[in-house]
């Protein structure tokens, strides 16, 4: 049986990655005392919640502080939940918090009839400084990978790439 999750005021919202660029595994991570929820995702996926985020907060106050960047490193270790697959994000006017609403990807059948009604979820709510600090961190993240190539964009190996521009 899947665990639903559910914080009104985390320590920490995070993402992470572990292992070496082009090889990595992306996780988001709440944190509540001792306790951690992690969900392992895709780059993608943190890119998309980070684009969210930034828009929303850009129609809001702006901060008045942000936590501090070591508090949201990964804490180790990473015992993923799920694996991520519908997002949810969304703002709660009447208590001033962001909402992030993280599911796990359900196999479906042939008809693309969910395999089993028992998904896992975790949900947050950010306060504004813990969503720009979490946009700040999602971009750090991401950019530590592969860089791109010059030419083509797509990322590079340490050992180069066969880029389609080049002959």
């Amino acid at each position: 049986m899947s665990a639903f999750y559910e914080f009104e005021h985390v320590d920490a919202f995070t993402a992470g990655a572990i292992g070496r660029p082009g090889e990595r595994t992306f996780y988001l991570q709440a944190r509540v005392g001792r306790q951690r929820v992690a969900v392992k995702c895709e780059k993608q996926q943190v890119m998309a919640i980070v684009q969210y985020l930034r828009r929303a907060l850009h129609d809001l106050p702006a901060p008045e502080e942000r936590p501090m960047g070591g508090a949201l490193e990964l804490a180790t270790p990473v015992d993923s939940e799920f694996v991520l697959g519908p997002i949810g994000l969304g703002y709660d006017r009447s208590n001033d918090r962001l909402v992030v609403q993280l599911e796990e990807i359900v196999p479906t059948d042939d008809d693309g009839e969910p395999l089993t009604d028992d998904q896992g979820k975790l949900r947050v709510y950010l306060t504004r400084s813990q969503a720009a600090a979490f946009c700040d961190r999602g971009d750090h993240v991401v950019a530590a990978g592969r860089p791109d190539c010059q030419w083509c964009s797509l990322p590079m190996d340490p050992d180069g790439h066969p880029c389609p521009r080049m002959n």
